[in-house]
């Protein structure tokens, strides 16, 4: 069964009502969401599911569904499932996501400052951070910093772009992930766009605004290995 995804118009929908199309042991899927499932480095997204009686259910993780279509929506220990068929309320945790929103993008930004292939990449609340094929002398947390935060106060929108899988084959410079390749197959790829900064394939969760980010600063730069040279990175708030 194939799920709406409502975050992918309006990453800022923070309710929604939605109907259980199946249900399993600690887990249902609807006919649409706002919460994002993990994938691309992004945390699946958390929250509540509220039942027409007013019972509230905790959603503990987010995840791709039994089908590439679907996004499985898992409880919390012990809770029982609504009924396949039932209306629900849906409810985001809001600052947790609006945190990794802000962070995900930071990242976008980050990665033209750090012009490098990437290997990896990982988001949570309360940091986020990037590996990338480079020298690690070549890595300096106040050039980074500086450089981000530059592009940041620019203020720039964001937007959604998509794409056909043949467009992104005669642009192959377009994926800097080396580790992710965009999924094919569905006829169209989702890009997000960074006017004058930044242009690639994603289908996580971004603000509309990078000035919302607010500013980053470097926690640490280390060597995971001789292609991976990490660098982590907070919100300055």
């Amino acid at each position: 069964m194939t799920t709406e995804l409502l975050f992918r118009d309006d990453a800022y929908l923070t309710t929604a009502t939605a109907r259980v199309t199946s249900a399993g042991d600690g887990f249902i899927e609807l006919d649409r969401t706002i919460f994002y499932p993990l994938g691309g480095g992004q945390p699946g997204d958390t929250g509540f599911l509220v039942r027409e009686s007013g019972e509230r259910i905790v959603i503990a993780d987010t995840r791709k569904g039994g089908t590439p279509d679907a996004v499985r929506h898992l409880l919390a220990a012990g809770a029982l499932p609504p009924e396949s068929g039932e209306q629900v309320s849906l409810e985001l945790d809001w600052p947790r996501r609006y945190a990794l929103m802000r962070l995900h993008t930071a990242l976008h930004v980050m990665s033209c400052v750090v012009i490098a292939p990437v290997t990896g990449g990982n988001i949570s609340p309360d940091k986020a951070r990037l590996d990338f094929d480079i020298d690690m002398t070549l890595l300096d947390s106040a050039m980074i910093e500086h450089g981000t935060n530059e592009l940041v106060a620019r203020g720039v929108d964001t937007e959604t772009v998509w794409i056909t899988d043949a467009e992104l084959d005669a642009q192959p410079e377009l994926v800097k992930t080396m580790s992710v390749q965009p999924p094919r197959g569905a006829g169209r790829i989702r890009l997000l766009r960074i006017p004058g900064i930044d242009l690639q394939p994603c289908g996580g969760t971004h603000v509309k605004n990078i000035a919302e980010i607010g500013g980053i600063r470097v926690l640490r730069i280390r060597n995971e290995g001789k292609r991976n040279k990490r660098v982590e990175i907070a919100l300055v708030d």
